[in-house]
């Protein structure tokens, strides 16, 4: 089971989320997910526990646990869908038509 973590310290390691699941059974990956360019942490990350039941008692206990002086949100990860982001690409978001060219809509 993917299990999401969020409200994650940024002094907190990968290491250490890992070692803080392990204590309810078998962790098969801790990720922190990262900033692109910076490196830092985004706040989240996923730990993924191939047994359910270990992976939902982790849950019940990590979530709103004290770690490093934030409380964690641990839940079942949603599987993540690949429709595009709303209000990315052409035009910011704003529906298409209307006015358009040089000098918002003033005519020369």
């Amino acid at each position: 089971m993917n299990i999401y973590v969020g409200n994650i310290s940024r002094d907190v390691t990968e290491t250490e989320l890992k070692d803080a699941f392990a204590a309810f059974g078998t962790v098969q990956s801790a990720a922190i997910i990262k900033e692109k360019y910076t490196g830092e942490s985004r706040g989240f990350g996923f730990v993924e526990m191939p047994n359910k039941e270990e992976a939902d008692k982790a849950i019940a206990a990590m979530n709103g646990k004290d770690m490093k002086g934030r409380n964690l949100t641990a839940n079942e990860a949603k599987p993540r869908t690949d429709s595009p982001r709303s209000g990315g690409g052409f035009g910011g978001g704003r529906p298409s038509g209307g006015r358009g060219g040089f000098g918002g809509g003033r005519r020369f």
